[in-house]
């Protein structure tokens, strides 16, 4: 078996040589108490960096067990060493050469807790995964620099980043916990009647639009305090008991004047399917798993999906119940969006009216006044919100600020005053007995039927020229799909960019895998997340592949990324 001096030598050997010698690395090697994988080598210093991971026995790395003695406590561990890798190779990187020479590199994070590819653990080992760019002048082998970057850097960065005994261990636990306890606020959320949770003492408002950090106090943020008749009090296996606000089970609105905090709590809300790192404020926001935000997508390709709930048959008689369309419009997406959000299983529906369309929320007593509903194919939200939870008990929230019709549905009315909540459903209540609406409700007592669509495999082709599989992220809101551009910038979910790569690898495995033009898409993303959950994420790409900068997501956003496939077919 290989060990660090074999590599010593060969990079010795080929120092000067044409870079394409670096090719002589692969392989296995053992250092004093880890050992490196060199897995994938570039061709040039330009290319993507070679791919490189560091196995650590578990009992020289030291971890406690009740570290990691569960899935919540696996992750959150995960992403702490993540962490503290990243942490030492930017000391470590050097970028000096040419191209990415020098490079060393984990996947980062940001401040949700994610399940990732970077580090693994296992029964007898922790298995950190990272990048490195290895050292060129113009196109020849700097072996000294990568002598040194290889047998002198790396080792000090594993020291560090993987031995228990040179961590924080008051962080740790910290971290770890604080997942934990997210964790066990969101499995109380349904025996409660609820769909999310907001702790007292929380810091919803980020620093910006492009800094999800948490503002500081200093900075105008105002700490959350839940109004008497909406605290809940939670117990948790680490911090007790905790109160905040609960947000019941069917359909609530937040209302309030502009740049009082509505869009910033719902917000908070959407990322509450996440866990957040400690002292992110959003540590005890929690929300259902199955939340969904929806909103409107003018443009969007929309494929054989059943709207006929929210638009009826056009003119001319063009039936919508396998509706397409290359051009959505924003009610029109929105109505697709959110049936294939109820395809994909979504219990509670996410909605801000800043990026919803407005004949899609409200259609009030004067324009009914003005145009027949014979007329007006749209039935709007209003009418179908109620039948919605009463017919497959999925509940909605709304920022609203403009139509107080939404008064008659809603549940739960919470008013955002200067950043702070208040329970005024009873006020909402009176106002809308005191002052009727003389609009006439629309669509029917049942809500509509959920078609069911099969993907068809042929559709989804990853090829490009003589590459069976092309796939490129770009960020968060977008990738390719062989010689497709999907746009996933209307899926406000997704919060980092190895989620995206995840998604798109997972598109590839689904129509190897599941797709055969028998299986519903829900059966599909059925198999994928459960061959995830056994398997994990290197079932996507194969053992042979390993990937450190793929990322857990959701069916739902995965379902998203196939639906915007503009070459989709269903059946």
């Amino acid at each position: 078996m290989a060990t660090d001096q074999d590599l010593r030598r060969v990079l010795l050997r080929i120092d000067g040589k044409g870079y394409k010698a670096y090719q002589d690395l692969r392989g296995r090697y053992e250092f004093p108490g880890f050992t490196l994988f060199i897995d994938r080598v570039q061709g040039d210093p330009f290319a993507p960096p070679s791919r490189l991971r560091v196995r650590v026995p578990l009992e020289l790395a030291g971890f406690p067990r009740e570290l990691f003695g569960n899935k919540s406590r696996e992750v959150a561990l995960r992403d702490f060493l993540t962490r503290e890798f990243d942490r030492w190779t930017r000391k470590f990187s050097s970028r000096r050469g040419t191209g990415k020479s020098g490079l060393i590199a984990v996947d980062p994070c940001y401040q949700q807790i994610l399940e990732k590819s970077s580090v693994l653990l296992a029964d007898e080992w922790v298995e950190a995964r990272l990048v490195v760019g290895l050292p060129a002048a113009g196109r020849r082998v700097l072996g000294r620099e990568a002598l040194s970057l290889l047998t002198e850097a790396l080792p000090q960065i594993v020291e560090r980043a993987l031995h228990y005994r040179n961590l924080d261990p008051e962080a740790l636990r910290r971290h770890v916990e604080t997942a934990e306890d997210a964790d066990a606020a969101r499995e109380q959320l349904a025996s409660l009647g609820l769909i999310a949770f907001v702790a007292d003492g929380a810091v919803l408002p980020r620093r910006s639009g492009v800094d999800d950090r948490p503002l500081s106090p200093g900075e105008g943020a105002v700490p959350f305090q839940a109004p008497d008749s909406l605290r809940v009090e939670l117990k948790l296996p680490h911090r007790g008991r905790v109160t905040g606000m609960g947000i019941p089970e069917g359909i609530t609105l937040i209302v309030g004047g502009g740049y009082h905090g509505k869009s910033t709590l719902l917000q908070a809300l959407e990322r509450g399917i996440y866990n957040h790192v400690p002292g992110d404020g959003r540590e005890l926001v929690v929300t259902h798993p199955d939340a969904v935000k929806i909103r409107a997508e003018d443009g969007r390709r929309v494929e054989k999906v059943n709207i006929s709930p929210f638009i009826g048959d056009l003119p001319g008689g063009r039936s919508t119940r396998a509706f397409s369309t290359e051009n959505a419009s924003g009610s029109t997406s929105q109505a697709a969006n959110i049936v294939e959000a109820l395809e994909t299983g979504a219990k509670v529906l996410l909605m801000d009216e800043d990026t919803s369309a407005t004949n899609f929320l409200i259609r009030d007593h004067r324009m009914q006044e003005l145009i027949a509903k014979e007329h007006e194919p749209i039935t709007p939200l209003l009418d179908k919100v109620r039948s919605l939870y009463r017919d497959f008990g999925v509940s909605t929230v709304l920022v609203m600020g403009g139509s107080g019709d939404y008064f008659d549905v809603a549940d739960t009315v919470i008013a955002m005053i200067e950043f702070l909540p208040h329970d005024v459903t009873a006020r909402a209540k009176e106002i809308a007995r005191a002052y009727r609406t003389a609009r006439r409700p629309e669509g029917g007592e049942r809500f509509g039927e959920v078609t069911p669509r099969v993907p068809l495999p042929e559709s989804l082709d990853p090829s490009r020229g003589r590459r069976d599989v092309k796939l490129k992220v770009r960020d968060t809101d977008e990738f390719v799909f062989g010689t497709e551009e999907v746009d996933l910038s209307a899926v406000e979910q997704i919060v980092h960019p190895s989620q995206v790569r995840a998604i798109a690898e997972a598109m590839v495995y689904a129509k190897r895998q599941y797709m055969d033009g028998r299986r519903t898409l829900r059966e599909v993303l059925e198999g994928v997340m459960r061959d995830l959950d056994t398997r994990g994420l290197d079932v996507l790409t194969g053992t042979g592949s390993p990937r450190g900068d793929l990322a857990r997501f959701r069916r739902h956003e995965l379902a998203a990324a196939i639906n915007r496939l503009r070459t989709l077919k269903v059946r």
